[in-house]
């Protein structure tokens, strides 16, 4: 089966980047809105100008309203975030301060530890 990352329908914007959006896009199971965000940023020069970064920046303010907005805690629609404040059978809870939370853990896998 051949590279499906090693070809591009409908122009050349993107042949020339040593990694391609989509394939980071979908490497890395990032969500449709980051997702889209990250190749309008990418194809800016390439293409569609001040245009594209309008439509990035469109985006990035859905990505903050879905999960930072005034219904993104009621609702629980983040976009996967996660953050654990430790074991749960150390008698970790979810009612923990900044300072205790342990790790962040995000959709694509990475995870940040708290210093």
């Amino acid at each position: 089966m051949s590279n499906p990352y090693d070809k591009q329908v409908g122009g050349s914007h993107y042949q020339n980047m040593k990694i391609q959006p989509a394939e980071f896009i979908n490497k890395n199971k990032l969500p449709f809105a980051e997702g889209n965000a990250i190749k309008y940023i990418c194809r800016h020069i390439n293409k569609g100008g001040e245009q594209d970064l309008k439509k990035a920046k469109h985006y990035i303010d859905m990505i903050i309203d879905r999960d930072y907005g005034d219904e993104a805690e009621q609702s629980k629609t983040y976009s996967g975030l996660s953050i654990s404040y430790g074991p749960e059978d150390e008698g970790y809870t979810q009612d923990k301060t900044e300072d205790e939370i342990t790790a962040i853990h995000y959709p694509s896998g990475a995870t940040v530890e708290n210093e």
